[in-house]
């Protein structure tokens, strides 16, 4: 009895964590509107699906549980940015940013807040400032598209902390390169080694949204899918103001979309439809700034080339010494060699009728082997010279 009790006290605790995880899971999107109002969405995954119109695959792209690489893709309605930590819903209307309590999320948030709530206060008294100076930024804003300005706000944002990452590995990385060729030893080099993976980790990620943007800005007909506002426009024209469609249903601004939309893409409704040069300049100023980046870290790639080709050389050259050493140990010992067999000739237990009454020849014998000896291994040595095997 006690055991069932304990069993079904542990499924309720599960479920209500499950539950709970669930709810925070729900919670996990901040919404940001062309009006410039914000609020977290209590929405599950379905919910999200059906509002901003994708599928469960895009969807699944921005599940921080799973690894996607960075990715732009452009749908009927709606823009799916998965950028390192990035992962929004862009629409004609409406941003959805994932995970807005992240730390690295923050200020991706702030920033929105910032740049898309002025849009929308002079959108709303434009009617009553028409000439003041704030309707004119207004005005200006207006040009660009809604998911154009969202968009140029992530993008941003990633160039930006690449940027900082980039610069945060270049002021560790190169005085530990410094101290590495000042100094071999066991912890220099593993610092090193874990920067270079670090810089590798991070040249992949680099490089992964270089070429994101690069598939765009050499595909005219995805960056014509970015242009959300342009397609709205284009399929609410021929309808009239009271049968728009209603394909965003918890949209409180459906009106001013179309107005907005409709200005933003006069160029398309007057035939132009293939008109990207706004989004392909966008794309490109950031594309050259992450270029930027990717050429940082390979100016740091080749400074760690280079350390490593200087400290091989280094090492080479004292192996070079040790051979060198081992040489002149080597001839020493031939030549002692030499010495001990004339000791070991004279130094026989055998009776010589020579031996006897000579004792004076004792030391003609050591100096005449010691100096043939040394001759010996001077002749070695001026050879090695000779040849090249030594220095001078």
């Amino acid at each position: 009895m006690a055991a069932a009790v304990a069993a079904v006290g542990e499924a309720a605790a599960a479920a209500a964590a499950a539950a709970a995880k669930k709810r925070g899971a729900s919670r996990s999107w901040i919404l940001f509107d062309a009006s410039g109002d914000e609020r977290v969405l209590d929405a599950d995954k379905y919910a999200i699906m059906h509002r901003v119109d994708i599928n469960a695959r895009d969807l699944r792209i921005l599940d921080p549980l799973l690894s996607y690489p960075s990715t732009i893709l452009g749908r009927e309605r709606a823009i799916v940015l998965n950028l390192e930590h990035i992962k929004a819903i862009v629409t004609s209307e409406e941003v959805l940013l994932r995970d807005p309590s992240d730390e690295n999320v923050i200020p991706v948030v702030e920033e929105l807040r910032r740049r898309l709530a002025p849009s929308g206060v002079s959108h709303l008294d434009g009617k009553d400032n028409l000439s003041g100076q704030h309707d004119g930024e207004g005005a200006e804003d207006d040009e660009s598209p809604f998911e154009f300005r969202a968009l140029e706000v992530t993008l941003e944002a990633i160039c930006s902390f690449l940027d900082a990452r980039t610069t945060e590995l270049e002021t560790d990385a190169y005085p530990a390169l410094d101290e590495l060729t000042s100094k071999i030893s066991s912890r220099n080099l593993d610092r090193v080694r874990k920067l270079k993976s670090g810089m590798t980790r991070l040249t992949a990620r680099v490089q992964k949204v270089r070429d994101e943007l690069e598939q765009l800005l050499d595909d005219d007909d995805d960056m014509a899918d970015l242009y959300l506002s342009r397609k709205l426009a284009g399929a609410s024209s021929p309808i009239s103001g009271s049968g728009g469609p209603n394909w965003f249903p918890a949209s409180p601004t459906i009106g001013s979309k179309i107005s907005r939309a409709s200005r933003a893409s006069a160029a398309t409704m007057h035939g132009n439809e293939n008109d990207v040069e706004e989004l392909e300049m966008l794309l490109e100023a950031y594309f050259m700034q992450i270029d930027g980046t990717l050429n940082k870290l390979t100016t740091l790639r080749e400074y760690i080339d280079d350390t490593e080709d200087y400290i091989n050389i280094q090492l080479d050259n004292h192996r070079n010494q040790l051979i060198q050493l081992e040489l002149f140990l080597s001839s020493g010992t031939v030549c002692l060699s030499l010495y001990s067999l004339v000791a070991g000739i004279f130094g026989m237990n055998i009776p010589y009728t020579w031996n006897d009454d000579h004792g004076y020849v004792f030391k003609w014998v050591v100096l005449v082997s010691g100096l043939f000896c040394a001759f010996i291994f001077v002749c070695i040595v001026a050879y090695a010279r000779h040849k090249g095997l030594v220095g001078s």
